[in-house]
């Protein structure tokens, strides 16, 4: 047992993978270590101040130099500086002025004392950082400031800040509608990116239609981290003890053992919960499957798994 383990944990491990698990682990120890960075209160001050003037460089070097408004309080601030040649950062001020009242008013105080700092430091910050086009190629320009804006706005999550503007109507339609945040937000951002078409053309409409999801895609990244796992629900009929032990013997893997009952039938039955790193997926559903073929497993994206050892 023990030679077999050995050559399949080691000799047969492709270098790549071995180089992906070390890196993997490593990304996930950091990541821990920013996590924990910016949970201390005395810093979130200072965190707040750099995601902003990140935001305010994707606007001011990537988005705006191109006319192109991707959703949100600079999206409404691009579109009026294309057609009364008025700064971003003013117009980004009045909107947020605006929607400051609207939660005022409309929302509880303590949201609005939350979002209050982030909507008065943005526009200025967008007022004192130079609008210049440092990137000529337009299509590679929104690419880059998505993903800018995307870290800029994750690290204002991470610390459950704001910058205000566009934010609160999706509050406000929580509260009164039922509606949730996120399609709120979607929304509005889709609304907004569709005066691009009479304001810029067509081709700053498809560009901000592609900086809305990639900025999705990205922020989803920058919270959950790089280092994702596969949990790995597995049920086995009438070969459970082989699928145990292959999955010990073949990936020398710890695993859970959960007690369920048929829907259907009422029989009961164990599950086996399995939580293994991306290189090793393959392996797990090929090691079960030469045990049962007939073996059922549900597959689901574990973003996030702290403490334990998992290889």
């Amino acid at each position: 047992m023990v030679a077999k383990f050995c050559y399949h944990t080691v000799f047969l491990r492709h270098p790549l993978d071995l180089w992906y698990d070390y890196n993997t682990k490593k990304l996930n120890e950091g990541s821990d270590r920013m996590r924990q960075f910016l949970n201390r209160s005395e810093m979130k001050p200072v965190i707040m101040l750099v995601a902003l003037e990140i935001i305010a460089l994707s606007i001011n070097l990537f988005f705006a130099p191109h006319g192109v408004a991707a959703g949100g309080a600079t999206g409404i601030a691009i579109l009026v500086q294309e057609l009364a040649n008025v700064p971003v950062g003013l117009t980004t001020l009045a909107v947020n002025a605006v929607m400051l009242v609207l939660a005022w008013f409309l929302l509880d105080r303590a949201t609005t004392k939350r979002i209050l700092l982030g909507s008065v430091t943005l526009p200025i910050l967008l007022a004192v950082t130079p609008q210049i086009m440092i990137v000529q190629d337009r299509l590679l320009a929104i690419i880059v400031g998505s993903v800018v804006f995307a870290i800029g706005v994750a690290m204002l999550y991470r610390i459950d800040a704001s910058s205000g503007g566009t934010t609160v109507p999706p509050l406000i339609f929580k509260k009164y509608f039922g509606l949730k945040p996120a399609i709120g937000l979607l929304g509005i951002d889709l609304i907004v990116a569709s005066f691009n078409l009479p304001v810029a053309g067509t081709e700053a409409f498809i560009l901000a239609i592609f900086s809305i999801v990639l900025t999705s895609i990205v922020m989803n990244y920058v919270e959950t981290g790089l280092d994702r796992k596969k949990a790995v629900y597995i049920m086995s009929t009438a070969r459970g003890d082989a699928v145990k032990q292959n999955i010990q013997a073949d990936l020398a893997h710890g695993m859970t053992i959960q007690h369920v009952t048929g829907g259907f039938s009422n029989d009961q039955r164990e599950m086996l919960m399995v939580v293994v790193e991306q290189t090793d997926f393959k392996r797990l559903v090929d090691t079960v499957h030469a045990a049962d073929p007939e073996a059922f497993m549900l597959v689901t994206e574990a973003t996030e798994v702290h403490g334990g050892s998992f290889v």
